[in-house]
């Protein structure tokens, strides 16, 4: 890459100075109000008349456990896990009684596909309870065989498949190499497996303490040798509890390169006059000629399809929205089942217990894991929408105004003023807001760092665990 120009280098002093700034005011934003109260609640809120929401199922279950991650998971064991699977299809008959019906599924982890016939059953029976007419599910590489993938196809639209790099290194340090294969079989796999489904996800993760920019570029290229129509590259993210074991496993994590690895991946895959991909988020990519491709221009992509949205004209026909990991997105309220699900409804956000024996105990009780909640202000709820818009690419300011009472100016001036003065919107008209490479990028920043908080807010609740439990995670 060229050396850098005097007026490139004041604009990468500026988003440095932007980046710090904004890494300080959401963390204390987050560590204000994303603290864990204790609750008695033993069901979720009833659901709003109208209201379309994605449920949310986590499977807790992993091979091995991968050091960057603070998602609940437990070593797997059979006899934990069918009875689990169980109380998941318990808990989602209670949010039919309770009123709810989805058009969307997403099965998290952990690692969903640890035991395909029991995931299959949990699937078929939240078809035939709701109206759901698409179903995301993660995996890992390993489980990318014809046995697992003949069982999902059809079941699930969308598979998100957890790499994380192609690099053989990177991975022998993660511990996912033995576990896993190399690159290349990873690769190879991927490639067997994308004509299975609508969408097939690449997941990858940049700014490991080890990665360089070489082994960076080798993965976008794996990327796009892979054939996938979607791949997401989230930023190294790490509670202190995480931190302090990637310190001990990979290594300390170095924010200072975040910016120019971005960069990189931004150019190689979204840039030039005819780029291989558009972006579906600030940090998903979906392939263009794919149905997980926009049609439209890439600032649209959030509201695609969104009847009344000012992102498609009349003569304009409106393009398939891509599913993406970050449902959050399209579904601002959502219920979550199984341990370690995180729900927001309204004004709160639940968090079920992190215990599967606790869980399974709930259940059986007939009533729902809820064990701590968190309610955010108005204020905090403006925020929220701020933060998931922008990093969807598009605010719709009316929409704002209908639910919030005033405009995305009055109701948060400082977010505003920040954000203008960085030089994060390209767009910013009555209807919407819209990012400029710059301002995707400071929204990378803030996302790593709210999700970061809720890591927080998971280690608070796995704090809780006793016993064997406790060994099994802290060992």
């Amino acid at each position: 890459m060229r050396p850098a120009t005097g007026s490139e280098q004041e604009r990468g002093t500026s988003i440095v100075l932007s980046e710090r700034m904004l890494t300080a005011v959401v963390r204390q934003c987050t560590k204000n109000y994303l603290k864990l109260q204790p609750t008695d609640d033993v069901r979720v809120p009833a659901p709003k008349p109208g209201q379309k929401y994605m449920l949310y199922m986590h499977v807790p279950f992993c091979e091995r456990l991968c050091p960057y991650c603070s998602f609940n998971r437990f070593p797997f064991a059979e006899e934990r896990a069918v009875p689990y699977f169980a109380s998941m299809r318990k808990e989602m008959m209670m949010l039919k009684d309770l009123g709810y019906d989805f058009e969307s599924l997403y099965v998290g982890g952990g690692t969903p596909t640890i035991m395909i016939d029991e995931l299959c059953d949990t699937i078929d029976l939240a078809k035939e309870t709701f109206s759901i007419k698409e179903v995301s599910s993660e995996t890992n590489p390993n489980h990318l065989i014809p046995s697992y993938l003949d069982k999902l196809q059809g079941r699930v639209q969308r598979l998100s498949v957890g790499v994380q790099s192609f690099d053989d290194g990177l991975l022998k340090q993660m511990d996912r190499y033995d576990k896993y294969g190399s690159g290349a079989e990873i690769l190879e796999r991927i490639g067997e497996a994308s004509p299975y489904f609508t969408s097939l996800n690449v997941d990858m993760i940049f700014n490991f303490p080890a990665q360089t920019e070489d082994i960076l570029i080798n993965d976008i290229e794996r990327v796009v040798e892979s054939g996938t129509s979607q791949t997401t590259f989230y930023p190294l993210m790490a509670s202190p509890s995480v931190a302090r074991q990637l310190a001990r496993t990979v290594g300390r994590v170095d924010y200072t390169r975040e910016r120019t690895y971005y960069r990189i991946i931004d150019e190689l895959l979204a840039g030039g006059a005819d780029p291989l991909f558009d972006h579906g988020s600030a940090w998903t990519f979906n392939k263009r000629g794919t149905d997980a491709s926009p049609t439209c221009h890439p600032e649209r992509s959030a509201q695609r399809g969104v009847e009344g949205s000012p992102a498609a004209s009349a003569d304009e026909p409106a393009a398939p929205r891509a599913m993406i990991d970050e449902y959050v997105v399209d579904y601002e309220e959502y219920p979550a089942i199984g341990s370690g699900g995180i729900t927001y409804l309204g004004e709160n956000l639940y968090v079920n217990t992190f215990s599967v024996n606790d869980y399974n105990a709930a259940i059986a009780q007939g009533r729902m894991s809820l064990m701590g909640k968190t309610t955010f202000s108005k204020h905090d709820r403006m925020r929220y929408r701020f933060m998931m818009q922008l990093f969807g690419l598009r605010l719709d300011k009316r929409q704002f105004e209908q639910d919030f009472g005033c405009t995305v100016e009055a109701g948060l001036p400082v977010e505003m003023a920040f954000m203008k003065a960085s030089g994060a919107f390209e767009r910013d008209t009555r209807d919407e807001l819209t990012l400029t490479p710059k301002g995707r990028y400071l929204m990378v920043v803030m996302m790593r760092q709210f999700f970061i908080g809720v890591n927080n807010l998971r280690d608070q609740a796995r704090a809780a665990l006793v016993g064997e439990e406790r060994e099994l995670i802290f060992g």
